[in-house]
C-alpha cells in the first residue's frame, strides 16, 4: 500500500518522546509499505537530517512549524470556532496545499494522521483510508478535573468541552484510531457518540541495540529526563525538590539529582533551588546517561500515555520510583518492575530501599528490562500498528 503519513515532528533526531515513537513507526510501516512523509519542523532540516529519513520514506516534505498566539486574530476568532483556538491558529495553508497536491499525485491508500495537530490535514487526502495515530487528551482531562477552585474549573471545563467535541466530530471522518494505553481508550471512548475502531498501540523502545552492553552506575544518583517545557513534566520536578528531595538528602546527603532536557523559556528560577541537583540542559546521549544513573524517578502527576523515558529505563536497568500516573497504562507491577508510591514520604523511602538493598536493586534491573522485551520491542509494536492498518485497510 501507499501510506501519506503526517506529523506534527520531523522525527530526526530522536531526542524526544513523540519523535522516538513517529521514527519508529515509521520504520516498520516502510518495511511492508511505500510511505511518504510530510512533516513539520521547529527548526530547518539539513541534508543529514533529510537522509535519515529518506532511508525510509519514499518522499519527504518539511514546512516550519507556527507556534500558537493566544492573541492573533485567528485564535481570537477560535472562541467562535468548533476548533479549539490552538489548532485553527496553527492551521498551514502552505501544508494544506502540499497535502491536497500529493494526494492527486500519488492515489494513496492510506493516510495516517499522528497526533491531533495533524488531523484536519487527514480530511484533505479523498477516497484514502484514514488512521488517527496516537489520540492523547488525558492531559486536558486531568487539567479539567483536578481544579478546585470554581472559576478555574469553569475555564477548564469549557476546554475540555469544546476538545471533546472536537474529538467526536474528528473521529467521525477516521476509519480508525490509536492511542497508547487502554486508559487513554477509554477516556476517549466517553467522549463519542458513535462505535470507532481504537486499537492500543504502545510506546516502545529498541532493546537489541543495548544487549550486552555494561555500565558503572553513580552510587546515589537519580534522574529525571524530559523537557521542562512540557508542564506535565515541569510540575514534576517541582514536586519532586519541595517534598521528595529534601527527605531524601536528609538520609542521604550525598543523593545527586540530574535533570535533563532543554531548558530554552523554561524557567527554572521558580522551581525550589535544592542542593545536589544538576540541570544538565539537552543531553546528546541520554541513554548513556539513563544508564549510568542509580535510579530513575518518575514523579508525575498528571498527563497521559506511556512514558517512554520510564520504558527507556527500564530497559537499560536502571530501576524506577514512580508515582501511579507516572506507569501508568504500563504492564509495570510494584515491588516487581517498579517501586510506586504517590506520597512523599513513601516515595523518598523507595528511592532510599534501592540505594540500600542491592538485592531488590538487581530483581527490579532484571525484570524491568525482561518486561520490555516482552512487550514494549518496537519490532513487535511495529508489526501490532501495520497489521491494524491492514484490518481497517480490508
Amino acid at each position: 500500500m501507499r501510506i501519506l503519513f503526517l506529523s506534527r515532528w520531523y522525527p530526526y533526531p530522536i531526542d524526544n518522546g513523540a519523535k522516538i515513537r513517529i521514527f519508529y513507526l515509521l520504520k516498520y510501516l516502510a518495511k511492508e509499505h511505500d510511505v511518504d512523509l510530510l512533516a513539520f519542523s521547529d527548526e530547518p532540516v539539513d541534508a543529514r537530517r533529510r537522509e535519515a529519513l529518506l532511508a525510509h520514506c519514499q518522499e519527504v516534505r518539511v514546512f516550519p512549524y507556527k507556534k500558537f498566539e493566544p492573541t492573533t486574530l485567528k485564535a481570537l476568532t477560535g472562541y467562535f470556532s468548533k476548533v479549539p483556538r490552538a489548532y485553527l491558529d496553527t492551521y498551514s495553508p502552505q501544508v494544506d496545499v502540499a497535502v491536497r497536491h500529493l494526494a492527486q499525485k500519488h492515489p494513496y491508500d492510506v493516510v495516517v494522521a499522528s497526533q491531533i495537530d495533524m488531523a484536519l490535514y487527514g480530511l484533505l487526502v479523498p477516497d484514502a483510508v484514514k488512521i488517527f495515530e496516537e489520540i492523547e487528551i488525558t492531559t486536558i482531562y486531568d487539567r479539567y478535573s483536578k481544579q478546585t477552585g470554581k472559576l478555574a474549573r469553569f475555564r477548564a471545563g469549557l476546554t475540555w468541552r469544546k476538545l471533546s467535541h472536537f474529538i467526536d466530530y474528528l473521529l467521525g471522518q477516521y476509519q480508525a484510531s490509536t492511542v497508547v494505553s487502554e486508559n487513554e481508550a477509554e477516556l476517549v471512548r466517553s467522549v463519542l457518540t458513535k462505535d470507532h475502531p481504537i486499537a492500543v498501540i504502545p510506546n516502545g523502545f529498541e532493546v537489541d541495540k543495548h544487549i550486552g552492553q555494561s555500565v558503572t552506575k553513580e552510587p546515589f544518583s537519580m534522574i529525571y529526563s524530559g523537557a521542562l517545557s512540557y508542564s506535565a513534566n515541569f510540575d514534576a520536578v517541582a514536586y519532586f525538590l519541595a517534598e521528595i528531595f529534601p527527605l531524601i538528602r536528609r538520609e542521604y546527603p550525598q543523593a545527586k539529582l540530574y535533570v535533563t532536557g532543554k531548558l530554552d523559556g523554561v524557567p527554572v528560577e521558580q522551581l525550589p533551588q535544592q542542593d545536589g541537583v544538576e540541570f544538565t540542559g539537552y543531553v546528546e546521549d541520554i541513554q548513556s546517561k539513563v544508564a549510568e544513573s542509580m535510579v530513575c524517578v518518575v514523579p508525575l502527576r498528571v498527563g497521559g500515555g506511556t512514558r517512554l523515558k520510564v520504558l527507556e529505563a527500564l530497559a537499560l536497568e536502571t530501576p524506577i520510583v514512580s508515582t501511579t500516573k507516572g506507569v501508568e497504562g504500563l504492564e509495570a507491577s510494584d515491588g516487581k518492575e517498579v517501586l510506586i508510591s504517590d506520597d512523599p514520604q513513601g516515595f523518598a523511602h523507595a528511592v532510599g530501599r534501592l540505594f540500600d538493598d542491592r538485592e531488590l536493586y538487581e530483581k527490579l534491573a532484571r525484570n524491568g528490562r525482561s518486561l520490555v522485551e516482552a512487550h514494549y520491542n518496537w519490532e513487535y509494536i511495529g508489526e501490532q500498528l501495520n497489521n491494524f492498518i491492514g484490518e481497517v485497510a480490508k
